[in-house]
């Protein structure tokens, strides 16, 4: 007995059907390209980002950490400031040099510069100049973004913001804990 033959009417839809079970709409096409498309330039920048940093990192005063849509560059206060300074000392100057160069050429990308503070007061002798922590964290932020901009960081690019002693990492019960949440953080994220 021969089996039985469809009909070509029927056999139309079979194939419609499984073709179009492969397919994509060209949008979800084009998000899933330009995705990939920034995971790849994600993960340059993060290769870039720790040759420059290289010896900071070897000495515990960077740290870089990819996300998923995002890098974050961590910097201990003592490499970029004087205590309870929000100027830049020549040493913070030298380190963020080495990435400018990569942050520079960042399009597309939010450029965000974080201040954190530990949770100790401000002392009397810098009190006329930042209240409280979250001016100095604040001013401290801004002096990296203005830096940056002065340096050819395109300012559209930047932004600044101080969370004061509010996300911290590590509790501020001890000095190594509150030297852990002194920090600037600089964040590159998609616009």
């Amino acid at each position: 007995m021969r089996p039985a033959l469809m009909r070509p009417a029927a056999i139309v839809p079979l194939i419609a059907f499984a073709l179009l079970g492969g397919c994509v709409s060209q949008t979800t096409y084009k998000n899933q390209v330009a995705a990939t498309a920034a995971a790849q330039s994600m993960n340059a920048q993060y290769a870039e980002l720790n040759k420059q940093l290289s010896a900071e990192i070897a000495d515990k005063q960077v740290t870089i950490q990819q996300l998923n849509d995002r890098l974050v560059v961590t910097l201990v206060d003592q490499i970029l400031f004087a205590s309870g300074s929000a100027e830049l000392h020549p040493k913070g100057r030298s380190v963020l040099d080495k990435a400018i160069p990569t942050l520079a050429a960042q399009n597309g990308k939010w450029i965000i510069i974080e201040g954190h503070t530990d949770n100790q007061p401000i002392g009397p002798t810098i009190r006329d100049r930042f209240p409280t922590n979250w001016d100095l964290s604040t001013a401290r932020a801004t002096s990296v973004v203005k830096y940056m901009q002065d340096k050819g960081v395109p300012p559209v690019n930047l932004a600044a913001t101080g969370y004061s002693q509010y996300q911290p990492v590590k509790p501020n019960t001890s000095a190594a804990g509150r030297q852990a949440n002194r920090r600037i953080e600089i964040i590159l994220r998609m616009k």
